[in-house]
């Protein structure tokens, strides 16, 4: 064999032990290819030969048939190793390479020149490193070139009368200053996109979207159902029976409503146009579930008088049970 010169360790260059699994060599060519792209790393020399020791370390080890003939035959040029035995290993014929390179030169195809192969790309045909380099660049991509920008996303937390009112918010993200300006009527999980406002592309300087998911305090009165809102008042017995004018809470202020005589609890009534701002314009609806609720104390005056109607009162709320009770 001539001259040990050249030789390169791919597992120490990956960084991966000799019987690591081929996920696990694939994970590792990821993470150091991501710290070592020229465009993350411009004018830089060192890491630009790094990234291409990367790249033939892993168009090496992430091929099977490949790393079989490295282990098998590579070992050799390694200057610890005693060398091959004499005449060769099988019909392998060491002395036909000069050094290392020539060996992994022919193990990958090179043959003729290829002007990519100083960014660390592979000249042959056949599987690449590089096939697999734009799945974690968002997959699909093979020249680094084409690397596209990153969407971010980000949470905004609002209040019930932010999202009601709209607002204009200021927050920080990466040390940048964003304004935002919500529109009246954003509910919970629904999403703002600012254009322009995600990662930056290392190669041609474009910008992604950011996209807000709004995340809007619970009400401990109001809650959601599509466009309207949905909330409970109490009414007394009295109310239930005669009818009456309330006083009900609406998210633009309190409003009046009529009780129709002879309701029952968990009746719902509906208050046109008192929901939720509609992106379009206009307003759901509020739906207001009435509860009648029996007072717990009374003066000796009111209990005699409820004495008195049970009494005279004719009327069974559990006739519809009479069947069923004999």
């Amino acid at each position: 064999m001539s001259s040990k010169t050249n030789y390169k360790d791919y597992y120490g260059i990956l960084g991966v032990d000799k019987n690591a699994s081929q996920q696990e060599i694939k994970k590792a060519y990821r993470n150091l290819a991501r710290k070592y792209h020229p465009d993350v790393n411009p004018n830089d020399r060192t890491a630009e030969q790094r990234f291409k020791d990367i790249n033939e370390a892993y168009e090496v080890l992430g091929d099977r048939d490949k790393r079989q003939k490295y282990d098998q035959f590579g070992k050799y040029w390694d200057p610890s190793s005693a060398g091959p035995p004499p005449g060769g290993v099988g019909d392998f014929d060491f002395n036909q390479y000069g050094n290392f390179d020539d060996f992994i030169n022919e193990l990958l195809g090179r043959f003729g020149g290829n002007p990519r192969q100083s960014y660390g790309y592979p000249s042959g045909g056949g599987y690449s490193a590089f096939d697999e380099f734009g799945d974690f660049f968002g997959g699909g991509y093979r020249d680094y070139e084409q690397v596209p920008p990153r969407d971010f996303t980000a949470t905004l937390p609002l209040t019930f009368a932010e999202a009601f009112n709209g607002v204009e918010k200021k927050f920080n993200l990466d040390g940048e200053t964003i304004k935002v300006k919500i529109p009246p009527g954003a509910k919970p999980d629904s999403k703002i996109r600012l254009k322009g406002k995600g990662g930056v592309s290392p190669t041609s300087g474009k910008r992604g979207d950011l996209y807000l998911t709004v995340e809007l305090e619970a009400h401990p009165f109001f809650q959601f159902d599509g466009n309207d809102i949905i909330c409970e008042v109490g009414i007394s017995p009295e109310e239930a029976v005669l009818g009456a004018e309330i006083q009900v809470p609406t998210p633009s202020g309190k409003v009046t409503m009529k009780v129709p005589p002879g309701v029952a609890s968990g009746q719902s009534l509906r208050l046109r146009g008192k929901g939720w701002p509609i992106p379009k314009g206009g307003r759901g609806d509020q739906i207001v579930r009435l509860k009648v609720v029996a007072p717990k104390s009374l003066s000796d005056r009111q209990r005699q008088l409820y004495q008195e109607l049970q009494q005279i009162s004719s009327f069974n709320p559990r006739q519809n049970l009479e069947n069923w009770l004999k």
